[in-house]
């Protein structure tokens, strides 16, 4: 027996209505539905914006690739965002079209939270149905933006209209209190990269423009009213004839605010300071002969790699200061020895003060230490390092010889226990051991450490053993492995 279309469809409709009970809605999910000629399933869900790691629960959106309507396929880019560590592109785990992108450039993106919403048209695992809003038939905030599912079943579609209380997708109300909140100060410097120029061009503060946009976006309009205001009003002039220069207020960027944070609970560590210098004239007469015999200005090595593996070796004679304090129970502190030696590398990165990490520095020679820091250094300064480059350090170096200055009070990092500050190399004058006088090259190494659990002695005997690896670097080779 064949049965037509529309017979069928009515058959559904009212096959719906009559189990309902009245004065009910239907599920949101169920309020929409078409019905076409084939057998794939195709879903508009949104897509979450995956944990990046390192308890980050928030990310600044930088850009979008997609926009709406735009067809994406498998780990084709969708935006780029920046979190308080690094930069990292969000790719797209399905082939689909774009329906609707959830933030705006420079609005703070949730983890956890709807990214975009996506019209899947592709197979999805198991793994991949994680990444979705409102899967395993669990209806829930995140799903309010989602249209619906779409049964397709061959040529032509027919809609099928639900009764007035089942299509209702919440009162206005009920919109309102979903909607996010963002007050003026959060969102008053929140601008396209065009207006941005425009107003970097007009020199003028974004934060003193009235935004008429959504959320109080500023517009070009906006710039321009401001600016033809601004004209309008009366200057007064000191007499002296000096140019008036205001105040300009704004929020930290994401690594201010992880320096902020970081900063706010070290500081409450007790440090003990300890400080030596070395005599760097062997090292220098080393690093000479080798970058003399490279091949290409990649494989020139500076003092850093030496550095770091002078630590490492004596850090094998001394593992407290490689361990891990845990105190987040006060009453039970607990100490971690840590059997790898992962250096966390201070480098002053145009986004501002980031510690990429070197890994397992004990397994590694010289010469890879310092293939390893280049890397990481050309990451920073390209913005792209991943939040995998910032995981699991154990003890950190400060190298401020890169700006300037010797000594230094260089400040810990929790759950470690110690830090090192490397100041710049100097010639001094000094004597030898036939009181003569003669050049120097004298590097101080400045070093902090957690004086609840590392005693000054134990600090002391560490960092002179650093010193005397360094001042003769024949004794780094007899004790590498």
């Amino acid at each position: 027996m064949s049965v037509s279309k529309s017979a069928l469809v009515r058959a559904l409709h009212y096959t719906s209505v009559a189990t309902r009970p009245r004065n009910t809605c239907l599920p949101r999910s169920l309020s929409y539905r078409q019905l076409h000629a084939t057998s794939r399933l195709d879903v508009v869900k949104p897509f979450l914006l995956a944990d990046i790691g390192e308890g980050i629960t928030e990310c600044q959106l930088i850009q979008w690739f997609v926009q709406p309507g735009a067809r994406v396929e498998q780990f084709d880019k969708l935006c780029e965002v920046q979190s308080d560590k690094a930069s990292v592109e969000i790719t797209s785990p399905f082939d689909g079209v774009i329906k609707k992108l959830h933030y705006e450039p420079d609005d703070m993106a949730i983890t956890g939270k709807p990214l975009v919403d996506i019209d899947i048209q592709s197979e999805i695992s198991d793994e991949d149905a994680e990444k979705l809003g409102g899967t395993n038939g669990k209806q829930g905030p995140a799903d309010e933006s989602v249209a619906g599912y779409a049964v397709q079943a061959g040529g032509g579609s027919e809609e099928i209209a639900a009764e007035p209380e089942t299509a209702a997708r919440g009162t206005p109300e009920q919109a309102q209190q979903h909607r996010p909140r963002h007050s003026r100060e959060d969102k008053g410097s929140l601008a396209t990269p065009a207006v941005r120029h425009l107003i970097k061009e007009l020199d003028v503060s974004i934060t003193d423009v009235q935004g008429t946009g959504r959320d109080g976006r500023v517009l070009k309009e906006d710039v321009h009213r401001h600016v033809s205001q601004q004209t309008q009003e009366p200057v007064s002039r000191e007499p002296t004839g000096a140019a008036v220069r205001e105040d300009r207020k704004a929020p930290l960027t994401p690594v201010q605010m992880q320096m902020f944070k970081t900063m706010t609970r070290s500081l409450n560590i007790p440090h003990f300071l300890y400080t030596c210098a070395a005599d760097m004239g062997a090292i220098t007469t080393l690093r000479k002969k080798l970058n003399a015999a490279a091949t290409s200005p990649e494989q020139k090595l500076t003092h850093l790699p030496f550095i770091l593996k002078a630590v490492s070796l004596a850090l094998q004679h001394h593992p407290l200061v490689n361990s891990s304090l845990d105190t987040r129970d006060p009453k039970k502190p607990a100490l971690t020895y840590r059997g790898t030696h992962n250096f966390g590398i201070a480098i002053d990165a145009p986004s501002g003060l980031l510690v990429p990490v070197v890994h397992n520095v004990q397994d590694l020679s010289i010469a890879e230490i310092a293939v390893q820091l280049r890397q990481l250094s050309d990451k920073a300064r390209n913005n792209k390092l991943a939040p995998s480059d910032f995981s699991g350090a154990t003890f950190t170096i400060s190298n401020i010889g890169s700006v300037g200055g010797g000594v230094v009070a260089p400040v810990i990092t929790e759950p470690q226990v110690a830090i090192l500050g490397v100041g710049r190399s100097k010639l001094v004058p000094a004597f030898d051991e036939n009181e003569e006088l003669v050049k120097k090259e004298e590097l101080v190494l400045s070093w902090s450490a957690d004086h609840r659990i590392v005693d000054g002695a134990e600090c002391g005997r560490c960092a002179e053993r650093v010193r005397a690896l360094l001042e003769e670097p024949g004794r780094m080779m007899v004790e590498m492995r």
